[in-house]
């Protein structure tokens, strides 16, 4: 009798509390358009959800009360809510986002190895939705860059269109690329590396301007580049997106997810890109854009364990057969000297995972395993090349009062084996190279106060053919408000060189390769003054500034000499320094009525200074201002979007022959500019096109030619005295030898494009 009592006591009791829940209600959308997977959370309590496919959510059984509800989403700024609710209420609150392609309030862990907000992060990193490159679609994320401001994808070879990414004017090895965090493209894989990656699976890209080398070590000297993949979770059940251009492209990018039972969800990305068209428009008979056939498949697993602990495994494959040339040449001159052709044949595979460890302290192990194979010609030139890196990471997050403490240890393995004569050994053996880089870390970002925050770091890595090498690193974040945050950034970088594996350009064209010493790492000092604004009025409309400051010096800096001797290419240490320093600003606006402009502008100052010349040497390549912009508007009763992406640099100092040499020692200003139409009146398809180079610029326009010698690539009609230096003839009034690494911008054209795409979630 008494446990019946009893029963009818806690039902009661439970009806009583049920009695006094709540409900919240309501639809997530930006204008018209509702948000998916939107994260609604009531702060400092248990209760949150996320929308659904039609942008609708619910929270039940909230006990009446006054609460803040935060509303997220990738791409769209973050909402507070102060929201009071009575017992046995049902609330209906429609949530409004504005969509901000930088996502000034996003996830980021680039900065710190830590998942945080990017106003929280001490170290400035700037953050790229897909949304964002949707404006401008691309092939790659190498072409994706394009419209970053203060990073440029440079072409360096107008044959192979080899290319690196600069970062603040600083050239592309001195950039770090990541997946997910691991140091996945380097040395050989710099050039090709970083393509094939498969839009459909790629979460936001992640950018930090300066050293970064306290954290991830060599080749973050300049700047990293972190391409965060999806979570399977959080990734439509398929994805697929098919554009091609009127020259001939076509770029299909497909994405599709399955549960693995209850153990895993499982993510696949298929990228696959094709051109064949031999293009000739500026008619010295090689192609203007080379031909390319590439696919890249990628999958990763996430493993559902106890408490939520992280386990992920992920693999890609990437396969390229490209050629540029004589547009009379194939396959049966490869390798010959009758029609010149330079031809990359590239097998890549990756592997990286992340597991935590089964233990009470959050205990990271990440590894990656890469493997890169290079079989290519340039005319009758053979480089070989293979590469293989091992990497594993061991982190361990802890918080001790006011300290967020990061320590880690990580271990570099890479394999490097090459054909290429100047570093063969005295037998004519290739000369094979194992170097292991064994490194720790420690970084300690202290909160003395609510609006100061301090992060130390240091790290010891020990190069097995340069020793001990340190890297001190000192942040300072100061937040007057919620919307003014100053940042104060300083530390080192170093680069251990690979130089054939990173300077394409010394195998095309017919020089000889001099290596006049032992080349020293590379080291750099750095100081970064950042300043963010976030102005919000009361129309709605939003501004956000993000302006830097920053001042680079390097030591031992190598720099190819073109110069000296018109057949050789000189490298060695700069017996001096070397100094970038600039200022650059981001802004974004967003307003109620649709318009949102996002724009950029960098101011560059990048030189060398040897001990022996007393004068600055501005690198090649690098231009003193540059801006980019993207305006979209969207046209609600039409479902019609506008995109109007664009970007122009200062003039250049281009790599001239030498004194006779024809061709302009500076570039001219020049810009490329794109508008997009997008029409979203269709269920989860989206049709877009428009028109790529609107201006038609191309370098070739206001040069004699840009490859030189293109008559004669073998210079079987080139003379020179006894000293090897080129001298004048009839057949030869320039004194010039064959050579494609005068370029740029790229050499394609104004060009139609049309696209689209499929999203089911």
């Amino acid at each position: 009798m008494r446990l019946l009592l009893l029963f009818f006591v806690l039902i009661g009791c439970l009806n009583t509390v049920l009695a006094q829940t709540s409900v919240i209600q309501g639809i997530v959308k930006s204008g018209e358009k509702p948000i998916v997977f939107a994260s609604i959370a009531v702060l400092n309590s248990r209760f949150g959800t996320s929308s659904d496919t039609e942008g609708k959510y619910q929270i039940e059984k909230l006990p009446a009360g006054k609460y803040i509800l935060m509303v997220s989403a990738l791409g769209y700024s973050s909402v507070n809510k102060n929201i009071t609710i009575d017992e046995n209420q049902v609330l209906n609150i429609d949530l409004e986002l504005l969509e901000v392609s930088s996502a000034i309030n996003e996830v980021v862990v680039s900065g710190t190895m830590k998942e945080v907000s990017r106003l929280a992060s001490p170290v400035p990193v700037e953050v790229y939705s897909p949304a964002f490159f949707r404006k401008n679609p691309t092939p790659s994320i190498f072409d994706a860059l394009q419209n970053v401001n203060g990073v440029r994808p440079q072409l360096n070879c107008n044959i192979c269109n080899t290319g690196d990414i600069h970062i603040n004017g600083l050239e592309g090895p001195y950039t770090m690329i990541l997946i997910d965090g691991m140091p996945i493209v380097s040395g050989l894989s710099s050039v090709y590396g970083i393509s094939g990656i498969p839009n459909a699976l790629i979460e936001r890209v992640e950018i930090v301007k300066g050293p970064a080398s306290s954290l991830y070590g060599s080749e973050a000297v300049g700047g990293l580049i972190n391409i965060i993949t999806k979570k399977p979770q959080n990734a439509p059940a398929f994805s697929g997106d098919i554009f091609s251009t009127s020259w001939g492209e076509l770029n299909t990018d497909f994405g599709f997810k399955f549960s693995a039972g209850k153990t895993a969800e499982v993510l696949t990305g298929i990228n696959y890109f094709k051109y064949g068209n031999r293009i000739d428009n500026n008619r010295d008979l090689f192609t203007d854009v080379t031909l390319q056939d590439r696919i890249s498949v990628f999958q990763k697993w996430n493993f559902n364990r106890k408490e939520n602990r992280q386990f992920s495994l992920a693999a890609r494959y990437n396969y390229e057969d490209r050629w540029g040339g004589d547009v009379t040449w194939d396959k049966s001159y490869r390798g010959g000297s009758e029609r010149y052709g330079e031809s990359i044949y590239t097998n890549r595979w990756e592997m990286l995972g992340t597991y935590q460890l089964p233990i009470k302290e959050p205990v990271m192990f990440s590894w990656s395993l890469n493997d890169h194979d290079q079989n290519s010609v340039y005319g009758n030139t053979i480089y070989e090349a293979r590469q293989k890196v091992a990497f594993y990471q061991l982190s361990w997050d802890k918080k001790i009062k006011n300290h967020d403490l990061l320590f880690g240890s990580a271990l570099r393995y890479t394999f490097y084996d090459d054909n290429t004569p100047a570093t063969a050994l005295p037998n004519g053996q290739n000369n094979t190279e194992g170097v292991w880089l064994p490194g720790i870390f420690v970084q300690d970002e202290i909160a003395l106060a609510e609006k100061h925050k301090f992060l130390l770091g240091i790290r010891y890595d020990y190069n097995s053919n340069h020793g001990n090498i340190l890297t001190p690193r000192f942040a300072y974040k100061w937040i007057f408000n919620e919307n003014n945050i100053l940042r104060l950034n300083a530390g080192t970088g170093f680069r251990v060189v690979s130089l054939f594996t990173e300077e394409h350009a010394v195998l095309t064209g017919s020089r000889e390769v001099v290596i006049t010493e032992q080349l020293k790492p590379e080291r750099s000092y750095n100081a970064n003054l950042n300043f963010i604004k976030k102005i919000y009025f009361d129309s709605g409309n939003f501004i956000g500034i993000d302006a830097s400051a920053w001042y680079t010096h390097f030591n031992n800096q190598i720099i190819p000499d073109y110069f000296s001797n018109p057949n050789q290419i000189i490298y060695s240490n700069l017996q001096g320094y070397a100094v970038s320093r600039g200022l650059s600003a981001n802004f974004d606006l967003t307003f109620i009525n649709g318009l949102k402009v996002i724009a950029g502008t960098s101011l560059l100052d990048v030189f060398s200074k040897n001990e022996s010349l007393d004068k600055r040497i501005r690198p090649f390549l690098n231009e003193k201002w540059s801006a980019t912009w993207g305006i979209s508007y969207k046209l609600e009763n039409l479902n019609l979007g506008l995109d109007y992406t664009g970007n122009i640099y200062g003039p250049m100092r281009l790599p001239r022959l030498g004194e006779l040499d024809p061709r302009s020692e500076e570039s001219p200003v020049w810009s490329l500019q794109n508008i997009q139409f997008t029409f979203t009146g269709l269920k989860k398809i989206e049709l877009y096109g428009g028109i790529k180079n609107l201006l038609n610029w191309t370098p070739g326009k206001n040069e004699p030619f840009l490859i030189a010698r293109s008559n004669d690539p073998f210079d079987r009609e080139v003379q020179t005295d006894a000293s090897g230096n080129v001298v004048p003839g009839p057949a030869n009034p320039y004194a010039l030898t064959f050579d494609p690494g005068y370029v740029y911008a790229p050499n394609q054209g104004i060009r139609g494009f049309m696209g689209v795409r499929l999203i089911i979630k």
